[in-house]
């Protein structure tokens, strides 16, 4: 049987390597497609606007790119 990959799976896989490995959601998203050999262009079809706000967020506060007005968490 085919195991389909959807974006709430995809999604709790990234979580859950983001938690337990304490690494970034960009880190994650780049390992979890190495080691089960996906391309990275495929895997951004899977990611959830939840994620990518996150990943937003991260770039921000890592000042990759400029922040933007947001209100706090």
């Amino acid at each position: 049987m085919i195991d389909v990959m959807t974006k709430d799976k995809f999604s709790m896989l990234i979580e859950t390597m983001v938690r337990d490995h304490r690494i970034s959601y960009l880190d994650a998203i780049v390992h979890w497609c190495e080691e089960n050999e996906m391309e990275v262009e495929t895997a951004a079809k899977l990611i959830s606007p939840l994620i990518k706000e996150k990943m937003l967020v991260e770039a921000q506060d890592a000042n990759v790119i400029k922040k933007s007005a947001r209100l706090p968490i």
